[in-house]
């Protein structure tokens, strides 16, 4: 497997490319503040000429996205556009509004979370009596591991329910804390035997859609000159390679790195059989 290139920083091959691609959790942000020296870069390399579109895979659309970039000190400047596994996960839903669907998330998130469908008139019904499962994360994501589902969901796949998985991430970093994501749900759903629809990362269709939105910018490049930026190689590095852009693994997300990075970022690839063609210990111009 080939191994990644280790340049000093983004200023080094920002000219092989046109377009970025960039995470936006663990990369921008940890959802607690804003890592000032990647915005910069991304700064930097618009000033140079370059797009940059942030794709994430939050279960919200853009706007609501967005909105925290400023309390996080995240400047508009950084980026051209944003997309959001939740605006993909909403056309998916837009397609399917004659279903039945149960809607797993968190109880208390249902005012937040009403912003994925709002909208779109789904109808909502119990987990027995549903046709589709949305799901948007833990009911409890505090105190309770995905395997405290399995059983839940093995009966949902026996039934031969079908579920749209809003965020395909199967951790998310907030602060200096782990916790759970949608996408380990989905995991699970998938080893009893269920089918998963997966609108964002590292599916196509929220690939698409940032593509499409930088072209109405009046944005187009090769796939070779596209990069993208992620600090999981389960999402992140794995839909650049299915899409022919060059992969930049960052270590400022999910994985805490030693003093050893290059051989540490090595092992992680090949633990999640992906490539990077670059990597940094944190995105920097």
């Amino acid at each position: 497997m080939t191994q990644p290139q280790f340049p000093g920083g983004l200023a080094t091959i920002a000219d092989q490319y046109d377009i970025i691609l960039c995470d936006v959790w663990g990369v921008v942000h940890n959802g607690r503040i804003a890592f000032e020296e990647a915005c910069e870069a991304l700064v930097r390399f618009r000033e140079q000429g370059g797009a940059v579109c942030l794709i994430t895979n939050a279960p919200v659309p853009k706007e609501h996205a967005i909105r925290h970039f400023d309390p996080l000190g995240v400047p508009p400047e950084a980026f051209d556009d944003c997309v959001t596994s939740g605006d993909a996960t909403r056309e998916v839903l837009g397609a399917r509004a004659g279903e039945l669907f149960y809607r797993m998330a968190p109880s208390e998130g249902w005012e937040h979370d009403r912003y994925l469908y709002q909208g779109l008139d789904l109808q909502f019904g119990d987990e027995k009596s549903s046709d589709t499962i949305l799901c948007i994360g833990l009911e409890d994501q505090m105190d309770e591991h995905p395997d405290d589902y399995r059983d839940r969901l093995a009966e949902s796949a026996d039934r031969g329910m079908e579920m749209i998985c809003a965020n395909p991430d199967i951790r998310v970093r907030i602060g200096d804390q782990l916790f759970w994501c949608a996408g380990a749900l989905a995991q699970i759903f998938e080893e009893e035997g269920g089918k998963v629809i997966y609108p964002g990362k590292p599916h196509d269709p929220i690939y698409d859609l940032a593509l499409t939105k930088l072209s109405d910018l009046g944005v187009e490049t090769s796939p070779s000159r596209t990069l993208c930026i992620g600090d999981s190689p389960a999402t992140d590095m794995k839909g650049a390679l299915s899409r022919g852009f060059d992969g930049l693994y960052v270590g400022t997300g999910l994985k805490e790195h030693g003093a050893n990075f290059e051989q540490e970022v090595a092992d992680l690839l090949t633990e999640y059989a992906v490539t990077a063609k670059w990597a940094l210990p944190k995105l920097t111009w």
